[in-house]
């Protein structure tokens, strides 16, 4: 056949034509076609009557898209730092890859201009998320913060990879310090050339938040399975829930900042209103500090391996209202923290119960784990708690003693805790 992968094409069947994006196929006998709906669809080659090209890739993957201004509208800034939200699909392999032109993203995502104007771009990096750590999130923070102190930009969005999206949004919402103006993180589970794709409406949400009077991190996505609305999330009580669906990310312990339609924002919870203000970048970091899940019959001697590597700090995921295998088990952690922690090692106790608060009251349990003087972080989620430790532990001054620390882990920053009701 004289087309070839990446071309647009016209499938005659004997009774059906079709047309797509001829994608390389994984087998000789057959032809692989990526339809208008972004479905794909295979043909047997013998039972073909033709392929006529309508446009070859090299033509097509010459146009682009023109940013264009709306003096009536609002300013917003971008930041695309990666994921599945910039990226499309190789029409050579049918694989996803990153967009190859910032402004390509535009073109499947025209409807974001009918709220406002995308009127300045950065990409720092364009990575997947699961690549990034703390000095990615410092980048981030250093451009949005930029952005924030400029008077002509309204809010930011930031397009970023789903699977360490809510430690970027915790890590955020301590770095920035004196919140002026909405920072929404939004995401897409399914790439932009995708029929089932999420990116649009999540896209459309988050330009409305990020020129609302939220003066807050956090993050925009899909409410349900439907394309009706977006919750707006704070961005340190999130969490991804779901592997897949396109309302991965929820609210734990705490409730949604609004209701985020395509043309209008409910809002639900109190917020941190928006301010002439200056932005303060805030971004001192210990990375020495590790996040591990507790499972039955653990060897506590695990603390010393990151005592010997030079850790400053630990979460532990711990059972329950916060529980550790203590005095009447074969793995004795009680008496390994007491150890660990008079050595200078900071232990910190996270639910992995994921809703809920701990209370080590209840059981004599857990006031016998309390007396090793680990640090029981009420309500605050596991990962979030990773990277305020991080953030506590990176100040000097904070991290000279235990009790500075302990007092720091328990002053409520970013709407991280939530005080106990009762």
């Amino acid at each position: 056949m004289e087309a070839q992968s990446g071309d647009y094409v016209e499938v005659q069947l004997a009774k059906e034509i079709y047309r797509g994006v001829l994608l390389e196929s994984p087998e000789p006998g057959i032809v692989l076609l990526k339809l208008d709906s972004g479905y794909n669809i295979g043909f047997k080659k013998k039972d073909l009557l033709g392929v006529k090209v309508i446009e070859r890739f090299e033509k097509r993957k010459e146009k682009k898209f023109v940013l264009r201004r709306d003096p009536s509208k609002s300013d917003i800034a971008m930041i695309l730092t990666g994921g599945t939200i910039a990226s499309r699909y190789d029409p050579r392999t049918g694989g996803v890859d990153p967009l190859d032109n910032l402004e390509n993203l535009f073109k499947f995502y025209p409807e974001i201009f009918e709220k406002v104007n995308v009127a300045k771009i950065s990409a720092p990096f364009m990575k997947p998320s699961e690549e990034m750590d703390w000095r990615d999130w410092k980048t981030i923070a250093r451009v949005v913060c930029d952005f924030l102190n400029d008077p002509s930009i309204k809010g930011v969005v930031i397009t970023h990879g789903t699977d360490t999206l809510h430690y970027t949004s915790a890590a955020l919402s301590f770095f920035l310090r004196d919140l002026n103006k909405p920072v929404v993180l939004t995401y897409s589970q399914r790439s932009v050339d995708r029929a089932s794709s999420d990116a649009n409406l999540n896209l459309q949400c988050a330009a409305l938040m990020a020129i609302s009077d939220v003066a807050e991190v956090m993050i925009v996505g899909h409410a349900s399975l439907n394309d009706d609305f977006c919750y707006a999330m704070p961005g340190t009580k999130v969490r991804k829930l779901h592997s897949s669906k396109r309302d991965a990310f929820k609210v734990v312990n705490s409730s949604p900042l609004a209701r985020v339609f395509t043309d209008r924002v409910e809002i639900l919870s109190g917020f941190r209103k928006r301010s002439k203000g200056k932005v303060r970048l805030d971004a001192k970091f210990e990375d020495k500090v590790a996040l591990v899940k507790i499972y039955p019959g653990q060897d506590p001697d695990i603390l010393d391996f990151y005592l010997d590597k030079g850790y400053k700090g630990i979460v532990l995921e711990v059972f329950g209202l916060g529980h550790l295998p203590s005095f009447r088990s074969r793995a004795n952690w009680a008496r390994k923290l007491k150890q660990v922690i008079k050595k200078g090692l900071v232990v910190c106790a996270a639910a992995q119960t994921i809703y809920g608060r701990l209370d080590p009251f209840v059981y004599s349990t857990g006031r016998d784990l309390l007396k090793t003087g680990m640090i029981y972080l009420e309500d605050m989620l596991s990962e979030t708690a990773f990277v305020k430790l991080g953030w506590v532990l990176g100040h000097k001054e904070w991290a000279k003693d235990m009790e500075s620390v302990r007092a720091k882990m328990l002053e409520n920053f970013a709407k991280e805790l939530n005080p106990r009701l009762s």
